[in-house]
């Protein structure tokens, strides 16, 4: 079992920053990748990107490319996103995950963290 806390929404305007916190706790081994994603009101959920812990990272989405940043620190079992540049459209409720390596899909859900960017 893997248990997962969001933590760092908020309500900012246009053109701010924020940093989303992910504290992992639980069985999670070196290779597991540790996801973001989001999901808008009235849309499907949103990967953002994910990151395993020794620090490789996938793609971002393009929505957020150039603005958002992943890092993890591995000795405090956390993962960050750094969102630069918010836009209203990145409202959204922000979700970290997690994928064992060996289950190869996203098994472990936190809770969410509400986002809002006002124009």
């Amino acid at each position: 079992q893997v248990q997962l806390v969001e933590s760092g929404g908020g309500l900012v305007h246009a053109g701010d920053s924020l940093r989303l916190s992910c504290a992992a706790s639980g069985r999670t081994s070196m290779s597991d990748q540790m996801g973001w994603f989001r999901q808008a009101p009235g849309k499907e959920r949103e990967f953002v990107v994910a990151i395993t812990w020794t620090g490789i990272i996938s793609t971002y989405a393009d929505s957020v490319k150039g603005r958002f940043t992943v890092s993890r620190d591995t000795a405090a079992n956390m993962v960050y996103l750094q969102m630069d540049s918010l836009k209203p459209d990145d409202t959204a409720v922000y979700y970290c995950a997690n994928r064992p390596v060996l289950v190869n899909h996203w098994a472990y859900w936190g809770q969410g963290t509400q986002v809002t960017v006002s124009s």
